[in-house]
């Protein structure tokens, strides 16, 4: 029995104070968990997913503190019919993404005709190696119509010790045809002296009934730094909306991996780990999930 499989389970407060002129102070305040065993998912930290305060007006919202990465909330909603989550998600066992940082100042666009942009910057301190003053930097636009979604994000990410830099792109999104619903992904990562790589996604949902969902897709991951480090995954999901604060879902996924490569069958805590390069993957997952 695992966790947050289609989402990580977490419990928090969000609050927002209208100051007068249409300007709000707003915050949140999030904790990870394991539902199974009420364990913190970080021990260490009171609040481990985010912790920000931020002032919001029409001009945008502008946020301070540990928070999701400007990437992670658009890539779920529109690179593959999963979301990008459970173990039926070949592009969640290929990417390579940070999810959130701290010491964060980030700014949110206001919505433009469906169009909405985020940047964030993170600060580095007396902890993490004094390159200069800025760690990381995040980028993402968002354009949303009633038919398609398109999506393009950045990260550069640094160590602590400044010794190693994440570098990913991420861009897609889906169309619509009725009840059904294709999406398109790709995400290029290069981390130093460790991969460069590629995800490409392919998945497509349909709208059984109003309570009811079919996401099948296929994923492939290409090494471009000639080590030969490839692999394929298909992956097949059913949702049921039992409410609309609950739903159950079956998932299951196969995963080949290339002769080098060694790619986890992502989706829970811990994924399903091969045993040796070029082994293969393979799981099942049932779920319910229950937002409040």
């Amino acid at each position: 029995m695992d966790s947050g499989a289609l989402n990580g389970s977490r419990f928090g407060m969000r609050g927002t104070e209208d100051i007068g002129g249409g300007d709000q102070i707003q915050f949140a305040l999030e904790q990870g968990f394991s539902s199974a065993t009420g364990m913190p998912s970080n021990p260490a930290l009171a609040f481990s997913r985010q912790a920000w305060v931020g002032l919001a007006s029409s001009w945008g919202s502008l946020r301070v503190g540990l928070q999701n990465s400007p990437v992670y909330i658009p890539l779920t909603a529109a690179l593959d019919a999963f979301t990008v989550n459970t173990l039926a998600s070949g592009f969640d066992s290929f990417m390579s993404i940070t999810p959130r940082q701290g010491n964060a100042i980030s700014y949110h666009s206001p919505d433009l005709n469906g169009l909405t942009g985020q940047v964030m910057v993170v600060l580095r301190d007396r902890n993490t190696a004094m390159k200069n003053g800025i760690g990381s930097y995040h980028l993402a636009l968002e354009l949303n119509k009633l038919s398609f979604s398109y999506v393009l994000g950045y990260q550069h990410v640094e160590s602590a010790d400044a010794k190693s830099v994440l570098d990913s792109l991420f861009t897609g999104g889906f169309y619509s045809f009725g009840s059904l619903r294709v999406h398109i992904g790709y995400n290029n990562s290069k981390s130093t002296a460790t991969f460069n790589k590629e995800a490409f996604a392919l998945s497509a949902s349909y709208q059984l009934t109003p309570a009811s969902r079919l996401s099948v897709g296929v994923a492939h991951a290409h090494d471009r730094s000639g080590m030969g480090k490839d692999a394929n995954q298909v992956g097949l999901m059913y949702w049921y909306f039992l409410s609309k604060r609950t739903t159950l879902y079956a998932s299951a996924g196969y995963l080949a991996n290339s002769e080098n490569a060694s790619y986890t069958l992502t989706g829970f805590p811990g994924g399903v780990p091969v045993a040796h390069p070029g082994a293969r993957a393979r799981g099942v997952q049932i779920g319910i999930q229950h937002k409040f």
